[in-house]
């Protein structure tokens, strides 16, 4: 796997390919700043409070959420507080991800190991809690035909599958496809393919491991950096894998990587609050 861009991000996050500008975002979150890399280049876009997580609107501005707010950004201005959020035990907002019908499932890290959990942002900026019982609710996706969504519990380090409801954007019946065992890392970001097929970043494993439908892991790949954070698909094929990491070991800690993997990615939603 190569170096796409030395960042030297303290806690690269969130990778996002922009299909309509060609361009790769994320979030370095500790650093309090938004990154892209586009023709060749890397500029850093925004600079404040700590991003989590972020999803593209449609209308081409970036929805941020941040520890303790919602709020838009359109590159080249100030972002714009949409809606506060305080909810009890909660320390921020993490890993966030656009449903089909642009609504926002979003993730929190907990003041305690038990009070994060998922959300759901409706259209109109309402926050509605899911589930708790977390500490870090972490990298989420959609099955290609949509009857299934994943999520990450970073705490207990397991990958669950839910029953999705395209049409109601409903979550039931869930299953743990993996857990991961300690000296494999912790599960933390989440790209699914268009095979059904996803790709699980591994903190403190260095490396991302490609997962069957159904958790079983079918390959390994490494990373030169311990902390690997999260994974996005991208690029003019859809076929690259982007990779965030964070500082620590490695000889790129703090690097965005990229690497070919021989399929598709499937094409993020965009989301549609309060817009």
């Amino acid at each position: 796997m190569d170096i796409l861009v030395q960042a030297n991000c303290k806690l690269g996050e969130n990778p996002l390919w922009d299909t309509r500008e060609a361009c790769l975002y994320w979030t370095d979150i500790d650093g309090g700043t938004l990154h892209r890399f586009k023709d060749g280049g890397h500029d850093v876009i925004y600079s404040g409070e700590k991003v989590g997580g972020f999803t593209l609107q449609d209308d081409g501005s970036l929805l941020l959420f941040r520890v303790r707010d919602i709020a838009r950004l359109v590159v080249g201005e100030e972002a714009v507080v949409l809606r506060e959020v305080d909810e009890p035990g909660m320390a921020r907002f993490n890993d966030v991800i656009a449903a089909p019908n642009g609504e926002v499932f979003a993730g929190t890290i907990g003041a305690s190991k038990t009070s994060g959990g998922l959300y759901r942002v409706g259209l109109d900026g309402s926050v509605t809690k899911l589930f708790g019982g977390t500490g870090t609710a972490n990298g989420m996706g959609f099955s290609p035909d949509l009857s299934a969504f994943y999520w990450t519990d970073s705490t207990a380090r397991h990958i669950y599958r839910f029953a999705y409801d395209a049409d109601t954007n409903a979550l039931s019946a869930r299953e743990r496809v993996y857990a991961a065992a300690e000296d494999e890392g912790t599960p933390d970001g989440l790209a699914m393919a268009a095979d059904g097929s996803f790709y699980s970043a591994r903190f403190r494993g260095g490396a991302i491991l490609h997962h069957a439908p159904d958790g079983e892991v079918l390959e390994r790949l490494a990373v030169d950096a311990q902390n690997v954070s999260s994974a996005a698909f991208g690029g003019p094929n859809f076929d690259e894998l982007f990779v965030t990491t964070a500082q620590g070991d490695g000889a790129g800690a703090g690097a965005i990587f990229h690497h070919k993997v021989g399929h598709k990615g499937r094409l993020e939603f965009r989301s549609r609050v309060l817009l």
